[in-house]
């Protein structure tokens, strides 16, 4: 007769005896294992840990040194958090103006609002902020580079293929997020520096057309500066931002987990299968000695570099300005358009539309969404809707390279711009001459790194044909019985064949014949044209060089008596 226990643990019958025997053998296992165990039992029978350890703590992580600038990223961000609540505990998000009678004593007797009096006392008066301070600024800065370097890698390598499409949005906001959060940051110490930063960012809204002014009153709460400004950037800068980051990070992770790491191509590696380490315990020992060690080398940038001393420029003002006042160096791209667009402007009915101001200020978020949909263009151009775990070489997809490159040149050139100045008084340059190079490089430098990329890639594709077909040069000249002087080529080995040539070259896609087998001519819409012209400018037989087959591989060593 099967035994039924009910909710409350009470048996009937012939069960009582031996519901009483299993208690006393559990309570005699229970004294014996040891506290961390009966532990990981009571929370495995209300969580379920175990079965999700089971499944994940195991899983494989392909090892690459390009993969730890997305952990450079994850560290970074902890730093920041962490760094980010201890000055929370000690600055004050104040408007409100006193007059400074601290520990700095050039500064005695100057009127400053709270805000950058408080970031003074942290930098003077409280144990470890500067350090603190520092840390925190240099880690902002890390943490946006990461990000900007391993987007570089992933689409590069075409890692934001299917089913990775989200994730890269993810990534891409989190790029946006952070950038809003470092302006804010940078804007609450309320130094000359960060206040002519937040003045030119009004200055920019202030462009936009019929509701630029009603903008900035409502950001400011008034007329510029306004009393409101740092109390607002505050919660925006500690809590909103960082908690949308946060959940986007997390996500984030989540997904890798859930789609598995792409890897780079070679041996035994294919779209379902992953070579690597286990997440558990190798991969973790070496995120939690790379977490450390990025750390520690926070620490010590912040030690001993300085940065942001808001010392040295002062409260802000709204009548002054500092020289050099440009912002961090991933806002430059922003500053630099700006810098660099001629003072175009046009006044209609009573109104002045600022061109010089409004053109750029558009500009940087085209610019971004561009990047933010390239995976669902390229798919869409390419046809290619198939899953992809296994990542590109980008000399394989010299289109995909070119354009990269592009971005990053116009960033570069732009990023002058945005430092004009600096150029002009450390090199002793015509800050005219500066800007008009700018303006010209704009538009040249891009496509000229296209093009330069894109036949750099070329030649690799025909080095990698080479080196399939006869070998790798070894360094050592034979002389023949009839006098002639080879070089003797070392053949590659099968994984070194395999990893150059496992990469696809798939026709790009066409619209087909116009006119059917009886003479109907085909209806072709305007985007599939479209789709076709573009897939055959990017992706046509010019763009790769067919890689070795089987056939000529073989004709080439079984007849070859020199290599």
């Amino acid at each position: 007769m099967g035994v039924r226990e009910s909710n409350s643990g009470r048996a009937t019958g012939t069960s009582t005896a031996r519901t009483s025997s299993v208690g006393t053998s559990r309570a005699g296992r229970r004294d014996e294992t040891g506290k961390g165990e009966r532990l990981a039992d009571w929370a495995d029978e209300r969580l379920g840990i175990y079965a999700l350890a089971k499944a994940n703590m195991r899983k494989v992580f392909p090892d690459h040194w390009s993969f730890m600038l997305g952990e450079v990223c994850l560290y970074s961000f902890i730093v920041l958090i962490l760094t980010g609540v201890y000055l929370t505990l000690f600055f004050e998000p104040s408007g409100v103006e006193v007059v400074y009678h601290g520990s700095y004593k050039p500064l005695n007797g100057i009127i400053m609002t709270r805000a950058y009096e408080s970031t003074l006392d942290i930098s003077f008066d409280v144990r470890g902020g500067l350090l603190i301070r520092q840390i925190h600024h240099w880690a902002a800065l890390v943490f946006l580079a990461g990000m900007l370097v391993h987007m570089m890698r992933v689409f590069f390598t075409g890692a934001f293929r299917k089913p990775r499409e989200v994730n890269w949005l993810f990534g891409w906001t989190l790029l946006m997020l952070g950038l809003i959060t470092g302006l804010t940051g940078y804007s609450l110490p309320d130094d000359l520096l960060s206040g002519t930063g937040v003045r030119f960012a009004q200055g920019a809204i202030l462009s936009v057309p019929v509701v630029g002014t009603y903008l900035s009153f409502f950001l400011f709460g008034g007329e510029f500066p306004g009393h409101d400004i740092i109390s607002r950037f505050f919660p925006i800068h500690v809590l909103l931002l960082p908690g949308i980051m946060l959940g986007l990070v997390v996500a984030h992770l989540i997904l890798v987990f859930y789609h598995k790491h792409t890897q780079y191509p070679g041996p035994g590696r294919d779209q379902k299968s992953v070579v690597g380490m286990p997440f558990m315990p190798v991969y973790m020992a070496k995120a939690g000695g790379f977490f450390f060690l990025v750390f520690g080398v926070l620490s010590i940038m912040g030690a001993i570099a300085t940065i942001n001393p808001v010392w040295a420029f002062g409260p802000y003002r709204p009548d002054l300005v500092t020289t050099g006042a440009q912002p961090d160096w991933y806002l430059g791209f922003s500053e630099g358009l700006i810098r660099v667009m001629p003072g175009w402007e046009i006044n209609a009915w009573g109104h002045t539309l600022q061109l010089g101001v409004f053109i750029p200020f558009s500009l940087f978020p085209l610019i971004m969404t561009a990047i933010a949909v390239y995976p669902f263009i390229e798919a869409w151009v390419t046809g290619d809707r198939r899953e992809h775990h296994i990542l590109d070489r980008p000399r394989n997809v010299p289109t995909r390279t070119g354009l990269g490159v592009a971005w990053l040149t116009l960033y570069a050139v732009l990023l002058v711009g945005g430092g004009n100045d600096l150029w002009a008084t450390h090199f002793h340059l015509s800050i005219n001459a500066i800007t008009w190079f700018v303006r010209v490089a704009v538009f040249v430098g891009p496509a000229l790194a296209y093009v330069v990329t894109k036949r750099i890639c070329l030649g690799l594709q025909r080095r990698d044909r080479d080196k399939v077909l006869h070998g790798r040069e070894s360094g050592i000249i034979r002389r023949l019985p009839h006098g002639e002087y080879v070089e003797v080529h070392e053949p590659l080995t099968p994984a070194q064949r395999f990893t150059l040539t496992q990469h696809e070259q798939a026709p790009p896609y066409e619209v087909g014949p116009l006119v059917d087998a009886n003479g109907v001519v085909r209806r072709v819409g305007p985007a599939r044209r479209l789709r076709a012209r573009l897939a055959r400018a990017l992706y046509g037989p010019d763009t790769q060089i067919p890689k070795p087959t089987a056939e000529e591989y073989r004709e080439l060593t079984s007849e070859d008596h020199h290599h």
